[in-house]
């Protein structure tokens, strides 16, 4: 499971259909999180994952060093399903998304993922599995991080 996680002061997430554009999560200071499920995933790796999400620490101290975790600063999360993180760009001009997982465990376990975080945040915002969204953020730093559990059978 792969997560391309960004610091923010604020953002939104915008679902389009059709010809309506609606408004799906708005947070503040926190954390907007891009996640890919990769072949092989299970709920274990999307367990370590939100354990490392939250245990991050990439909220600046009181000496300005990125010391503190989003719950220690009260920040505010939001996960978006994103399947292309896991497309192979090695070679070619065309991703391959052969590494993916298949839309049914990808939202399966982007649910467990969301359900599990807002049950330790008591809120997460989110877009919408599959849809077409427009994520609009201020990341604040700049400061992103790329996390990956990787799948039971590369960890063999």
């Amino acid at each position: 499971m792969i997560a391309l996680m960004q610091r923010v002061s604020e953002a939104t997430v915008l679902v389009k259909q059709v010809d309506v554009t609606r408004e799906a999560g708005v947070i503040g200071s926190g954390l907007v999180v891009l996640v890919g499920v990769e072949k092989g995933d299970t709920m274990a790796q999307a367990d370590r994952l939100l354990d490392r999400l939250l245990a991050y620490r990439v909220f600046p101290d009181h000496t300005g060093r990125m010391n503190l975790n989003i719950e220690q600063v009260g920040g505010e999360l939001m996960l978006v399903s994103q399947f292309t993180l896991a497309a192979s760009t090695n070679s070619g001009n065309r991703p391959s998304f052969s590494s993916a997982a298949d839309p049914d465990t990808g939202r399966q376990l982007f649910d467990y993922l969301l359900a599990h975080a807002r049950a330790r945040l008591g809120k997460c915002a989110t877009g919408e599995f599959g849809a077409h969204m427009m994520v609009r953020l201020v990341n604040d730093g700049p400061v992103t991080f790329r996390l990956r559990v990787p799948p039971e059978t590369e960890q063999d």
